[in-house]
C-alpha cells in the first residue's frame, strides 16, 4: 500500500474507534505512529503532543498534520488530517437527525454513561504513559507539580500555563 494510503487510512482508523477527545485518542495515535509503523519514536511523538497543544485546533488534527508531514512531506499531512476527520464529519452529518431524536431515550443516556469511566481511564492512561518520559528528574517533577498547583488554585488561561511552564524551564534548566 503506498504510504499515503496507510497514513490516511490509519488516520482514519484513529478517527473512527477514539471516541472522547484528544486526550482519549492519545494511547490509539501513541500505538499506531509509535509501535505499530514505526513512523516516529516516542520522543518525537512527546514533541508532537507539545506542539499540538500551543497551536490552535484540536489535538488529533494537529498530531496527524505533524504526523503526516514527518513521514511524508505536504501530501501525509494532507492525508493524515483528511482521514482523522474523514469518519466524523461522516458521522456526524449523517446522524445529526436521529441524535436529536434519540437524545432523551434511556438506551443513549445509558451508552453515554457507560462511555465516560472508560474515556477518563483512556485519559489516565494518555497521562502516565507521558509522564514516563517527561519527568525524568526531579526538576521536571517539580515543575509539573508547580503547575498543576497553579492550574488547581487559580483559572488560568492556558497560554499563560504554557509561557509559566517555558519560564519555569528556563529558571530550572539553565
Amino acid at each position: 500500500m503506498h504510504i499515503i494510503l496507510q497514513i490516511f487510512w490509519t488516520f482514519l482508523k484513529i478517527g473512527a474507534f477514539s471516541f472522547g477527545g484528544g486526550y482519549a485518542m492519545l494511547p490509539l495515535i501513541e500505538r499506531e505512529i509509535v509501535s505499530n509503523h514505526h513512523w516516529i519514536n516516542y520522543k518525537d511523538f512527546i514533541d508532537i503532543i507539545g506542539i499540538s497543544q500551543m497551536t490552535p485546533g484540536p489535538i488529533a488534527i494537529n498530531s496527524a498534520t505533524f504526523v503526516g508531514y514527518k513521514v511524508y512531506g505536504f501530501y501525509g499531512s494532507v492525508a493524515g488530517t483528511i482521514g482523522v476527520v474523514t469518519f466524523s464529519f461522516l458521522l456526524v452529518s449523517i446522524a445529526t437527525h436521529y441524535i436529536m431524536k434519540f437524545k432523551e431515550s434511556k438506551a443513549m443516556k445509558s451508552v453515554l454513561l457507560g462511555m465516560r469511566p472508560a474515556l477518563i481511564g483512556l485519559i489516565i492512561s494518555a497521562f502516565l504513559s507521558l509522564a514516563k518520559e517527561s519527568y525524568h528528574d526531579v526538576k521536571s517533577v517539580f515543575i509539573g507539580i508547580f503547575i498543576m498547583a497553579l492550574l488547581l488554585s487559580k483559572k488560568l488561561h492556558p497560554i499563560l500555563i504554557i509561557a509559566v511552564s517555558g519560564i519555569a524551564g528556563i529558571l530550572v534548566y539553565k
